[in-house]
C-alpha cells in the first residue's frame, strides 16, 4: 500500500453544494443545471466503479499524471477530487485499474513523453484488460494529436481537453457505457463551472484558478489555442474558495492565471488583479499568497504598491523574459522593448528591495542570433535574476512562429542555450548567496525525500531550504537560519 496517498480525511472543498446534490438519484433523469448535473453523474459513476470493483475482487484504483505547470496540476485536483467521490482509491502508481494523463502541449518534448508514457502503459494493459486509460488537457485540444491517438493508440478509452473538464463525471459515465474509445473535445469554452469536489495534494496550502485561457498570442506559443480565450472568475466566487480553504487549515493560496494582470477586465464589472489581491489579504488565517504568471507588458504600478505594502503577498515575482534582445520581442509579439523590460525591474526592486525575480527565457526563436543572446545575457547581468528557466525553442505546429523563416539550426541554438544557462547560473548563485546566515520564515511542505532525517521548507521568495526537523512540522511556517548555500537551496536549522 506504500503507492497510495494518504488523505488523512482531507476535507473536500464546497460541501454545501455536494450536500444540495446528494439527494439526486441516478436513476432519474440528469439534471440539465450545473453543478447539479456532475453531482448527478457521480453518484452514477459510484455505482460503475462499484460493480466493476466487485467484479474484479477489489476496491477500484485511479492515479492522475500531470504534465506541465500549476494550472494542470491544479486541473489535476479537480479530476482527483471527482475520481475519489466516484469511489476510486486514488494512487500514484500507473499500475492503477484506471490511469489519466493530464497532458501539456507547451514544448513538442512534452508531447513525446505522453507518447512514451502511453506505449508504457499499452503494455501493463495488454496484461489487465480490465485497466482503463484516459488523456486529457491541452495536448488534447490538437486535432493532429487526437488523429494519431485514433490511429496509433486505439487501447485509449476517453480523450477529452481544456474546456470541458468540468464534464469529467459525465464522460466517465459515458466511457462505462461504452465499448468505444469515447472522445469529447470543445473547440472553446462557453461557461466556468464552479464547487465540483477536489482532493488536494496539500492540506496546508492551494493553488486557485482565478481565470482561464489567453489573449496574448506570443507568437512560439499554442497555449491560447489549446487553453482558449481569457474569462475570469467572479471575485465573490475566487474570495469565498479562499475562505473556505482558510477554514479547512490552509494558510497558503497561489492564485493562477496565463497572465494574471488582465485579470477581471472582462468582468461585468471590470476589477484589477491588485484589487483582488488587496481583498484576498483581508481573509483571516491565510498567511502567505503567491500568484502566477505576470507579463511585463501589463504590470501595474499599482500591483507593485500592493506588492510592496503588503505582509501576506510573498516576495518573489517571475515575471518571464524570453529574449533580451528588442528585435526578437517585436518578433515574438511580447509588447514590450528590452528597456521597458529593464525599467521595470529596476521599478520593482527599488519598492520591493527583498523581492526575489525569477524569469522564463527562450533560446534559439527563429531569427536569432548570438549577438540577440548576448543582449538577453546583458538582461540577465543586469537584473540578477534569482532563477531562469531556460529552454531551447520549441516549433509548435499551428502557431506564427512555426512558418517563420530563418529557422535557427540546432547546433547554434544549443551553443547561444550553453553561454546563457552559464550566465544564468553564476548570476543566481550571487544573488541567492546575499542571504547566507540570514533567519527567513519557511514552510515546511515535506519530509525530505533524499534524507527523512531533514524537512523541506520554501522561503517567501521561493527559495528552498532543507533543515533537520519532526514531520509534525510539515505545514507549519517557522524560522529557520539560512547556514550553507548549495547554489538554488540552503541547508539550515530552525532557530527559537
Amino acid at each position: 500500500m506504500d503507492n497510495f496517498k494518504r488523505r488523512d480525511g482531507l476535507p473536500m472543498e464546497f460541501d454545501g453544494a455536494e450536500a444540495a446534490a446528494g439527494a439526486l438519484n441516478p436513476d432519474r433523469e440528469p439534471p440539465q443545471e450545473e453543478p447539479a448535473r456532475q453531482y448527478y453523474f457521480i453518484e452514477k459513476c459510484r455505482q460503475h466503479v462499484s460493480e466493476e470493483g466487485r467484479r474484479l475482487g477489489h476496491p477500484l484504483t485511479a492515479a492522475v499524471i500531470t504534465f506541465g505547470c500549476q494550472m494542470n496540476a491544479r486541473d489535476s485536483e479537480k479530476l482527483s477530487g471527482i475520481l475519489e467521490r466516484a469511489g476510486y482509491v486514488l494512487t500514484d502508481s500507473e499500475e492503477a485499474d484506471f490511469v489519466i494523463y493530464n497532458t501539456c502541449t507547451v514544448r513538442d518534448n512534452a508531447n513525446q513523453r505522453v507518447y512514451g508514457r502511453l506505449g508504457f502503459v499499452n503494455s501493463m494493459k495488454k496484461k489487465n484488460p480490465h485497466k482503463r486509460v484516459a488523456l486529457c488537457g491541452c495536448m488534447m485540444q490538437e486535432p493532429s494529436v487526437i488523429e494519431r491517438i485514433r490511429t496509433s493508440y486505439r487501447f485509449v478509452d476517453l480523450i477529452f481537453g481544456t474546456h470541458n473538464l468540468f464534464k469529467f463525471a459525465e464522460l466517465l459515465c459515458t466511457m462505462y457505457e461504452s465499448d468505444r474509445m469515447v472522445i469529447d473535445i470543445w473547440r472553446d469554452a462557453d461557461r466556468i463551472v464552479e464547487e465540483l469536489p477536489v482532493t488536494r495534494k496539500y492540506p496546508f496550502k492551494s493553488g486557485i484558478n482565478i481565470m482561464f485561457g489567453c489573449d496574448n498570442f506570443c507568437s512560439y506559443c499554442i497555449v491560447p489555442y489549446v487553453r482558449g480565450r481569457e474569462r475570469s472568475r467572479r471575485p465573490g466566487d475566487i474570495l469565498g474558495e479562499i475562505r473556505a480553504l482558510a477554514a479547512q487549515g490552509v494558510v497558503e493560496v497561489m492564485l493562477l492565471g496565463q497572465n494574471v494582470n488582465s485579470y477581471g477586465k472582462n468582468l461585468e464589472h471590470p476589477i484589477s488583479f491588485a484589487q483582488l489581491l488587496r481583498e484576498a489579504e483581508q481573509i483571516d488565517g491565510i498567511e502567505r499568497i503567491r500568484f502566477m504568471t505576470s507579463h511585463p507588458k501589463d504590470l501595474s504600478d499599482e500591483l507593485i504598491e500592493v506588492m510592496g505594502s503588503s505582509d501576506k503577498i510573498c516576495r518573489h515575482l517571475h515575471l518571464p523574459l524570453q529574449s533580451g534582445s528588442t528585435r526578437i520581442l517585436q518578433a515574438m509579439n511580447r509588447r514590450y522593448t528590452k528597456e521597458q523590460y529593464l525599467a521595470l525591474a529596476e521599478k520593482i526592486r527599488s519598492r520591493i528591495p527583498d523581492i526575489s525575480l525569477t524569469t522564463d527565457i527562450i533560446v534559439g526563436f527563429p531569427g536569432e542570433t548570438m549577438a540577440d543572446v548576448e543582449e538577453t545575457i546583458d538582461v540577465v547581468r543586469r537584473v540578477k535574476f534569482d532563477n531562469a528557466f531556460t529552454f531551447l525553442y520549441s516549433r509548435r505546429t499551428g502557431t506564427p512562429a512555426a512558418a517563420m523563416e530563418n529557422q535557427v539550426p540546432r547546433e547554434a541554438a544549443q551553443a547561444g542555450f550553453d553561454r546563457l544557462l552559464a550566465c544564468v547560473q553564476e548570476t543566481a548563485r550571487e544573488q541567492v548567496a546575499r542571504l547566507s546566515g540570514q533567519t527567513r520564515a519557511a514552510l515546511v511542505e515535506e519530509v525530505n525525500p533524499h534524507d527523512p532525517s531533514l524537512l523541506t521548507g520554501r522561503l517567501s521568495n521561493n527559495i528552498i531550504v532543507h533543515f533537520p526537523g519532526a514531520a509534525s512540522l510539515i505545514g507549519r511556517i517557522v524560522p529557520v537560519e539560512l547556514l550553507e548555500n548549495h547554489g538554488f537551496y540552503f541547508i539550515g536549522r530552525m532557530t527559537p
